[in-house]
């Protein structure tokens, strides 16, 4: 049975009970920016882009590990938690980030997270987009459509 499912964009869309468990990829509602590849995905969350074309700060926030969200972005990445963590330590200990990507425990503190830093993006499950979180396409399709690169 489809399941309707409105984005905060106000775009409601059919979807199968299967692709509700898709990973949204989210950004502030008033962040331009409205789709991107699957590779500046990966830049963006593996911190190789610090910011937005128009010059505002990347603010990475993560689900944390076991959550559905979490492993999206260990596949995104190529990595399992263990490389993660150690990725992040790198990083930082070579001065090429200043922490590791924020980890927000909750749907709801991460909806806040998003609408109280500009510059916010955050994997989300579908099923979690609250107004406020702008949902963006990625390799042109939306979380649902068939072939969306998240799920």
């Amino acid at each position: 049975m489809p399941l309707l499912i409105c984005l905060a964009s106000l775009v409601c869309v059919r979807i199968a009970a299967a692709q509700a468990e898709d990973v949204a990829v989210v950004v502030n509602e008033h962040n331009p920016v409205t789709k991107m590849s699957r590779a500046e995905l990966r830049k963006i969350f593996a911190g190789d882009e610090r910011s937005w074309s128009a010059g505002l700060p990347i603010k990475l926030f993560v689900r944390p590990p076991g959550t559905r969200e979490r492993g999206a972005l260990l596949k995104l990445l190529g990595m399992r938690e263990g490389e993660y963590k150690q990725y992040w330590a790198s990083q930082v200990f070579r001065g090429e980030a200043q922490a590791e990507p924020f980890t927000i425990p909750s749907n709801g503190m991460q909806r806040e997270a998003l609408v109280a830093y500009p510059g916010a993006i955050a994997l989300v499950s579908l099923e979690d987009v609250r107004p406020g979180m702008k949902v963006l396409r990625i390799e042109g399709r939306m979380p649902g459509e068939v072939g969306y690169a998240l799920n």
